[in-house]
This record gives C-alpha cells, structure tokens and sequence, in this order.
C-alpha cells in the first residue's frame, strides 16, 4: 500500500498537557511507585567493585503517566541491621533534589579496600509523595592496593608444566563464635579457578575470571563463602587451569597455573584476615590436563582419567588422596584489581538432535545447533584404560565430514563405576563431535551440551509479521551470546578466540540493544587501554596476546565503544578514563597522515595486515575491499567518524577548546577524502562498492547536493551488478545499517535481506545456519562476530526505537518505525537504565495503531507517518500536528488514521 513506502517522514512537535492531567487524575498513591534492579557499578550485589566512590542505580516504576521522580534519599551502612536513617553513618543522602536515578555516585564517609557494605534508596514523585524504601542491596570494595595482601603466589610444581589442573588445598578451624561475620574469599588467578569449601562448589561461575592482559593486569574474583563454613574442621580447595596464562604469552613466567587467595572475616566495620596462600597448602595433580598449546586454532581440550567416584574422592574424602608440597610462584609486579564483569556461567543445556553411528566404533553427535560451551556425557560400560576420543566442529566439510578446527577432548576409562566426562577449564565453539572408540551408542539423554556466556542479561525482544526477519533477528542474538564469553566479545569461540576490535565495533550498538553489556564494556574497554604501546599505537585485538589482522577499524574500538557505552548507558567515567587514551592514538594516526590521509602504517610484532571493508562476498560484483582506494576512503571515513565522536566526548567533558580542534579536523579531513576520491565522471566514491558509497554519505564527507545523486547510484549499482544483493562485509554492514536508518532506506534494506541465495543472512539460514558465519560462503569459521552489526536495524527501523545523540541512556529517544513494504507489524522491547520501551505497532488500510511504554526518567519523542489525517492518543483527539509529540513515562494507545 502508498501509504507504508515513507510512512514516518514529518515530526510533529505538539504537548497535550489536557490529556496528561486527565490520564493524571486519581494516581497519586505511593503504592503506585516502586523501584527494582539496584545496582553499584551497574553490578547487581557485587562483592568487590574497584573504586573508592562507587555509583548507584535504580529503576522507578509506576502506572501513572506523567510519573517522575524528584528527589532521592540513600542511606548506606556497614552492618544491614544499622540500615535505617538514625545508624545509617556511613552516608544519609538525606533528601536530595534529582531527577537522576542512575551512576549517583556515593558522597559520605570514605570508604576502605575490603568492606562489606549495605545500601537502600526512597524516591519522591512529582506530587511530593514518597515510595517506600527498596529492598535492600549489598556492594562490596574489592582489594584495591598490593598492601591490602598478606597472600604470596603459589602453584603446583608438575612436568605437565601449563598442560596441568592442579588442585591446592588449605584446611583451617573455626570456632563458634569466629562464625559472626561475613566470610569474603578474594582469589587472584592466573589462569582459570574454580572454589570449593567442604566439598562443594562455592557458586555456579565457571572460566573465572574474566581474560585481561596478564603482562599488564590479573584479576580478582571476591566470593562470600560464608554460607558453606561451619565451626570446627574446613577444608579449602582451590582447582586451577592455565587458560590464557599459557607459555610464550605476554605476561605469562614461570611452569604453570598460579593463585594468589586470602580469605577475610567481615564484620560490624572490621575486618581481618582469616588465611592466605602460602608455603603450608599442599597440592596434587588432578584428573584433568590439558591438550596442546592454546594457540589460534590449536585451543585443543583436556584429557580426564578416572570415573566419576574418582573424580569426587578430592571432595567426599581429601584425606584419602596424597598431598604434595606447593611451590611460591615469582610473579613480575602488575595491577592487580577487582573484575568489574559478572563471571561466566551456564546459561542453557541441550540434548543431541541425533547420533548417527559412522562405523562400529565411530559416532557423530549432531547437537542441532552450533553452541560454545561445554560437552557432557556418561559412556556405556569402558573397558579399563579405554580412550575414548571427541573431536568437535561448528560444520561438517563438503564431504559430510567433520572440519578440523583443533577441538579434541580424550577419557581414559577406569573400567568401572561412572564413567563421565565433562569440561572444566577449556570450552568449545562447535555443533557436531565425533567419538571415536566408542562400540556403543549412548542414550540421547546420556549426553548434553552446555551453553556457556558472561552472565548478562537479555535486554530486548523483536518479533514482526515477516518470519524471515525474525529468523535473521534471532540468529544474530543467538551468535552474540555463543561469542560472549570471558568478558569481552570474542571473533569466534573455536578457532581464535580473540578480541577483535573491528568484530567489536561491527557489532557494539547491536550487542548493547541486546543485552546489558555495560559491566563487559567496563572490562574489555580497561583491556584495550592496557594494551596501547608508548607510541600511540594499537593492537588489532584486546586482550592482544600475539599479532592478528585488522586496519584503523579495529584499533578505533577505544573511540568508539567509549562512545557507545556512554550513548547506551550513560557511564561518564568511561570518557573521562579513557579519553587520554583516544587521544593518544589519534596523534599515533596523524604520524602516519600523507597530505592529509591516512595513509598503511607498519606491521608489527603485535598487528599485522592493513584492512578497510573485510569479508565481502566473492563472486558477487566486484566489492574488492584490497583494492587500495578503497581501503585508504574507507579508512580516513572512518577516522572523520572517530573526530566527530570525539568532539562529542570532548563535549560531555566540558573541554570546548578540544571538541572545536577535533570539529575542524573532521571538516579538513572530509574536504580532502571528497577532493581525492570522488570521481565526477562515474558519479561515485573510489571502487563504487557498497561501502565507498555509502560511508562517504555516513561520515559527512559527500556534499548535500551529492546525496540523492550518490543513493540512486548505489541502489542501481546494488540490482544491477551485485544482483540486489549484500555487497559487503564486517566493516560495511553496520555502516549500511546506520546509514539507512538516518537516510529513511527501509526498503532497500529489507529487499536485500529477503534474498534467499547467496550471499545473505536467509543463504546462510537455508543452510542449516543457526549461528552467523566468518564469511559469506560458510568458509572456516561457523560461529562468528563479523555479520552482527545488522541487528541494530530491527530495533531502529522496524521497531522504531532510536536514540538520539547527546541523550544518553535513552532519557529522550524516537519513536519512529520506518515501516518497508510487505511488512504489517513488529512487538520491540528495549531494556535501558531507566527500565523498558515498549513499541508495538500494526497496520491496517486505514490507520495505523501502537501501543507505546516509556519509562520512569524518559521522554518518547513521537514521530507521525505520512500522511496523516488524524491522530488519538487513549482516544483522545490531537488537535495540532504541527511540532514533536512528546511523551512522558506511562503506557500509551496511539492511532494515526489515513485517507
């Protein structure tokens, strides 16, 4: 129908203070305010945060329209019982006029490193009504200075050297009343560890901690063990797993895993140490060890010996196994701070779609879908000695046969008992396994596969009328979780499994409408800042443990994900850390400027290669992303984008000097990308490519009067000569979404996303993808972060939630669904820091309804379709459509009615 092509295209700017009072009238009850999700350092409960001035955070809820808060009042306390306004004396906000309810940052007595602490908060209303007070909430200051440590490093002397899973153990005696208290075990790994207190597993966190980059910074995981002590006898076990600390590593000495533990007693505003590591713990190899060397496509697995009854005698009956001495480890001196990210856990647990038996003793596992994480089984009766061998991958070869992709896990049988076998300190990306030397096919329910991702939260839903979208939509969500794991979002989880920037920034605003990433941001953003060199210069991934591939698009993530993060969560102290940092790269850039452009800067021991656009389709046109016009175009757009998003972060930071120099640098540089690769006589930018013309347009560099001129070429280009399909790659999907959002494009979207052959999301779909690729063509890697930037259109686009720039943390955002032709509803939610949007639109022949949600501490700024004859809001008529219609807290029943 006419009227869906360009149906939100006028903005109309309108107040209807009559609707709202009415809507108002009879709300005024304090029950009708709430407040939920509090948070410290956007954490929920956080046992050890890595400042001295923590931040809080809250949601308001109410049902009243209109409703907002004006005051706060928060009272903190070290002991929950003192959690009132007369004992409350480490800070009573008392009643403080704001609006805000995120990042308040503490303002009351000074805090020290290991307390244990307890926070509320009470709001009032716009009518001067207060909410009752939250429930309460608990944070912790983690280990913040090496003088807060009385623990030395320690680990397990074992030929098997980095290929070793020890376990340490330390036994301790309390009496009844040492049981007062807060038990707080703070454990500094260098590698992986898992925590166990009188047999059992102190909580569900698996591959702790987060990565980080070990020659500059280890992490600290606080656990409260309290539940778990008893008086008397305990017992202390410590199970380590090199990991990322592996031989050759930045950072890594020494033979193998190390550990540093202190375990303190938390109680009425004291503190004080109940063990440490040191000489008097004893060790013994375990069950487990590794396989091969934890290098790019070489991530191997772990060999485990023994049943299940052996396994568990370290648990059931210590006594019973023989103990060695532990060697104090020699560790060079590092930050060593608090982890600011929730830890990984299992987040879903699946059972074979089947088992298809290759030969008498061979089996191939189909799982149904690609997965990272964890393989789990109980074999048929062993013979003693028996090895068993699984080997994973993400996709079988043309063949029908597994992919090599250095994924292999061996048991060696007891010949009695359970014989089990699961992960521990390794994980796989991978959908098939085959097992091998195994003459009996398990039962379906004897084998499970475990999805394994950093604990954040879903943040979003999308559904629409198309079902091809959908399937799109969810695939991307679903690969986001497969890659985001150990604290950062990894390339792919099978055979890198690095932190590439360019992956990263391809995908940041899709992940973070997701998902609540702001604690991974924290994390991987201190990663990248870690490791920029003394000149000014970048790694392509972060951690950076040895050189990989990548171009100006990836060492920028520093920029822009600082943005972003800000933009989606409103966390300043992300600017203000890090924008010396920024800075410091761009004058790195600028040394390798010729006449104005950035021009290949030099490989080096820790970067390779000099890409703009990467992973283009092949054989489809002639998107030649090598090609050096246009990767020089594509790069210095993308630096016109750093120096814009700079000049905005030298904004927010009150540095007005700074944001004019990065304003002009940014014009400079547009008037020389324009002057030097914009061909008059072909009409377009460089190669003509996808990108070349569609970032020019998104950077600002293509003039006004060249736009519609530069859009029809690149949709003529698109039928024509790439057969109306993607033409593109990791760099330039994003840039294509973003760019079509702000240029009204929802049709020239959604005709390439409805190709169902090759390349596009529904090939890969049709292929029996259930995770996105590395390349179009299925090569390598099937489980991937390059194509993800696609999702953030859903929200934008379809969905018509976007935020606008310079209101951070969506405390004003758009409505504006940007409907294509063909499709007739979508239900989007979005989770922000002030709680969840909610747009839910459907079309008819001659109105268009929406029921719209906007949250406690946001506007909505409503934008109205074209042409409109009409508009009610709750059946209310709207009398002038002349300006913005702006929409305070509350829910909504909206209709635009049509000729």
């Amino acid at each position: 129908m006419a009227v869906c092509r360009n149906l939100f295209t006028i903005v109309l700017l309108l107040t209807i203070p009559g609707i709202i009072l009415t809507l108002t009238l009879g709300c005024t009850h304090s029950d009708r305010f709430s407040i939920s999700d509090l948070t410290c350092e956007s954490l929920k409960d956080p046992l050890g945060v890595n400042t001295l001035q923590p931040r809080f955070s809250w949601k308001n809820n109410s049902d009243r329209q209109g409703a907002t808060q004006t005051a706060y009042q928060i009272l903190v306390a070290d002991d929950i019982k003192k959690l009132n306004e007369k004992e409350a004396y480490l800070w009573n906000s008392e009643k403080t006029t704001s609006s805000s309810n995120i990042w308040v940052e503490y303002d009351g007595e000074p805090l020290r490193s290991g307390q244990l602490l307890f926070w509320k908060v009470r709001i009032w209303d716009e009518n001067g009504d207060v909410s009752s007070w939250s429930s309460p909430a608990r944070f912790g200051i983690g280990l913040l200075d090496k003088n807060d440590w009385t623990a030395s490093y320690i680990g397990y002397p074992s030929e098997k050297g980095f290929y070793s899973s020890p376990q340490l153990r330390k036994t301790f005696s309390l009496s009844s009343t040492d049981k007062k208290g807060t038990y707080l075990l703070h454990v500094n790994s260098l590698g992986y560890h898992e925590v166990f207190i009188n047999g059992k597993k102190v909580n569900e966190d698996i591959l702790s901690p987060a990565v980080s980059q070990f020659d500059k910074r280890s992490l600290i995981v606080t656990y409260d063990v309290t539940p778990l002590l008893k008086t008397g006898n305990n017992d202390l076990i410590i199970w380590l797993g090199s990991g990322w600390y592996t031989n050759g590593l930045p950072g890594v000495v020494g033979n193998g895993p190390a550990v540093k533990v202190q375990m303190e007693r938390v109680h009425e505003g004291t503190k004080e140490v109940v063990l440490h590591s040191d000489p008097s713990w004893v060790g013994r190899e375990s069950e487990y060890s590794r396989i091969s060397d934890w290098m790019t496509g070489r991530y191997g697995g772990e060999t485990v010996s023994g049943n299940l009854e052996t396994q568990h005698i370290v648990f059931e009956a210590p006594d019973e196994l023989k103990w060695g001495e532990i060697a104090i480890a020699e560790i060079p001196e590092h930050e060593v701070t608090p982890q600011t990210v929730e830890s990984n856990k299992i987040r879903e647990t699946i059972h074979p779609a089947k088992i298809e038996r290759l030969n008498d003793s061979t089996l191939l596992v189909d799982m149904g879908k690609c997965l990272t994480g964890w393989f789990e089984i109980t074999f048929p009766d062993l013979e003693k000695s028996q090895e068993v061998v699984m080997e994973y991958a993400d996709h079988l070869n043309k063949n029908g046969e597994l992919s090599k992709q250095g994924q292999i896990d061996k048991y060696i049988a007891s010949g009695s008992g359970v014989e089990y076998f699961i992960n521990k300190f390794n994980y796989h990306g991978f959908r098939y396994v085959k097992i091998s030397n195994l003459k009996q096919v398990p039962q379906l329910t004897d084998i499970k596969a475990h999805l394994i991702h950093t604990d954040f939260e879903m943040a979003s839903t999308f559904e629409c009328s198309d079902d091809d979208l959908n399937r799109i939509h969810d695939m991307i969500s679903y690969t986001l979780r497969c890659v985001g794991l150990g604290g950062y979002l990894v390339d792919c989880p099978q055979i890198e499994r690095l932190g590439y920037g360019g992956d990263g920034n391809a995908s940041t605003v899709t992940a973070q409408t997701m998902f609540n990433l702001a604690p991974l941001y924290s994390n991987w953003l201190q990663a990248w800042a870690d490791v920029i060199r003394e000149d000014g210069s970048m790694p392509h991934t972060a951690p950076n443990p040895y050189a990989a591939g990548g171009g100006p698009y990836w060492c920028g993530f520093i920029i822009s994900a600082s943005w972003n993060t800000y933009q989606h969560y409103g966390d300043i102290r992300v600017l203000e850390k890090y924008y010396p940092v920024m800075k410091k790269w761009l004058e790195y850039e600028d040394n390798h400027s010729v006449n104005g452009l950035l021009k290949r800067w030099p490989d080096t021991s820790y970067r390779a290669w000099y890409l703009g656009d990467w992973t283009t389709p092949e054989g489809v046109g002639n998107p030649d992303h090598i090609d050096e016009r246009s990767v020089d175009l594509v790069n210095n757009c993308y630096i016109s984008v750093c120096f814009d998003q700079m000049k905005n972060i030298a904004g927010v930071l009150g540095k007005t000097e700074e944001a004019k120099y990065y304003s002009e640098k940014r014009t400079q540089l547009n008037r020389t990308i324009h002057g030097t690769f914009f061909d008059a006589q072909q009409g377009c930018y460089a190669t003509g490519s996808q990108i070349d013309l569609i970032f020019p347009m998104l950077a600002g560099v293509a003039p006004l009067e060249l736009r519609d001129q530069l859009t029809q070429t690149l949709k003529v280009r698109t039928e024509n000569e790439f057969n109306g399909h993607l033409n593109t790659g990791l760099v330039g999907i994003p840039i294509m979404m973003e760019w079509a959002v702000a240029a009204d494009e929802p049709d020239f979207i959604y005709s390439m996303l409805k190709k169902k052959t090759y390349p596009g999301y529904l090939y890969m779909l049709e292929q029996g993808a259930t995770t996105t690729w590395e390349h179009w063509n299925g090569e390598r890697s099937r489980i991937h972060n390059c194509y993800n930037g696609v999702g953030q259109w859903f929200y934008q686009a379809i969905g018509g939630i976007r935020p606008i720039p310079g209101k951070e943390a969506y405390r004003e955002f758009l409505i504006d669904p940007q409907i294509p032709e063909g499709v007739t509803w979508a239900k989007t939610t979005q989770e922000t820091p002030y709680g969840k949007i909610s747009v839910d639109w459907k079309l008819f022949d001659e109105k268009m309804v929406m029921d719209v949600e906007v949250p406690v501490g946001s506007v909505a700024k409503l934008v109205s379709p074209k042409p409109t004859t009409g508009i009610q809001i709750n059946k209310e008529v709207v009398t002038n459509q002349t300006d913005t219609l702006s929409l305070e807290s509350g829910k909504y029943f909206i209709e635009y009615f049509f000729d």
